[in-house]
């Protein structure tokens, strides 16, 4: 049964144009291709990676952090009260007002300190600072290393001087570079160690479609070094590389308290995203990959699988300028340090008792009972 799924899905006629198969990529006159089975290696490089960045976290990492000044807030912790840990656990975190009152008089509290508990509980199940700065360094690590040795494996002339050539498909007058090779099984590596990590990383309100987007770059890799899509892919995941570490950067500088400069790479960072998934990656890549390879041969599956998952990212790539912009729009005022949109807000009591006292000044309900003096006066 697995025999016969596997030679299903490896029928030639899916994954390549007509008159061409899986022999026209066997190594020949010196030229070396691409071997599916390469693949497998990814796996124990994954793990290495969960090894190495371990390591990093808490010999580079934390090391740095303390000497950009990362400072971590005190947390008060949240009294241990049965009722509202259930409630917490088994229900929601964030219970409505009326939930607040009834949960009040169960477990014996005031509506306030109930609501105060909840506040609390909540900031406790929150990565700390220092975790995100680590989690930070750690991918801008990777991604400026990663964005050098792309730039490395692309040094081949006529891959920079003809976007065409890429899509020149199986047919490649051009032998697997080491650099390639490596850079590809890095790569491939690195996300999958990410969706490995997934469980303990700190989770953004762009949680799902970050899954989606490791998902999607990891067939898409794979699939493109299987069918010899070397150099497109190369370039692509160039392009993804070119901002991402300049990202992960400004959140550094950010969790640091060091303002100006976080801001700074975000306006650099922004332009970068702009220009490489906006223009270049759209423009430039997908028109060399849906437009021109019609004109040598008719679509085919592996065409439309291809390509798909190319607009799959572009769709991400427009969710996430949508968010990039929401933060522009929140820095042209002059406001003091660029928040990430995907970030979940710490809360604290300050904050609370500050919207119960504009509550009672707009004549408001404290404690489910109306405020006894409104600051106003009604006339008949």
């Amino acid at each position: 049964m697995l025999a016969w799924l596997s030679d299903c899905f490896w029928q030639e006629r899916l994954w390549f144009p007509e008159g061409l198969g899986w022999a026209d990529l066997q190594d020949r006159d010196g030229r070396v291709y691409a071997k599916a089975a390469d693949l497998w290696v990814t796996i124990p490089l994954a793990l290495c990676f969960l090894v190495v960045r371990q390591v990093f976290e808490r010999t580079v990492a934390v090391p740095l952090a303390s000497l950009l000044g990362v400072r971590e807030k005190v947390r008060v912790t949240a009294t241990h009260n049965p009722t509202l840990e259930s409630y917490f656990c088994e229900v929601t975190k964030h219970p409505t007002q009326s939930a607040v009152e009834s949960l009040s008089k169960k477990a014996g509290v005031s509506v306030n300190q109930a609501r105060r508990w909840f506040r609390r509980r909540r900031n406790q199940d929150r990565p700390s600072l220092l975790k995100k700065f680590r989690e930070a360094s750690w991918r801008f690590t990777f991604y400026l290393l990663a964005f050098i040795a792309g730039l490395a494996a692309l040094v081949d002339v006529s891959s920079l001087s003809s976007l065409l050539l890429l899509c020149v498909f199986p047919h490649s007058p051009q032998t697997l570079l080491p650099s390639q090779y490596w850079y590809y099984m890095l790569e491939l590596s690195f996300y999958v160690s990410l969706l490995f990590s997934v469980a303990t990383d700190v989770k953004r309100k762009d949680f799902k479609e970050q899954i989606v987007h490791h998902v999607a770059t990891i067939v898409l890799i794979s699939f493109s070094w299987c069918v010899n899509y070397i150099r497109a892919g190369t370039l692509i995941m160039l392009v993804h590389d070119a901002s991402d570490y300049l990202l992960e950067s400004a959140k550094m500088f950010n969790y640091a308290g060091w303002r100006t400069t976080c801001n700074c790479m975000f306006i650099l960072f922004a332009a970068v995203f702009f220009v490489t998934r906006l223009i270049i990656f759209p423009l430039r890549i997908l028109y060399c990959t849906w437009v021109y390879p019609v004109t040598m041969y008719p679509p085919f599956f592996g065409y439309y699988f291809f390509n798909g998952l190319l607009l799959l990212l572009q769709c991400l790539h427009i969710f996430w300028a949508l968010l990039i912009l929401r933060m522009v729009i929140k820095f042209l005022p002059g406001n003091d340090v660029v928040a990430d949109e995907r970030s979940d807000k710490e809360e604290t009591d300050e904050s609370e008792e500050e919207e119960e006292g504009a509550k009672l000044e707009n004549g408001s309900v404290q404690n489910g009972h109306p405020a006894l003096y409104s600051g106003h006066c009604k006339t008949e």
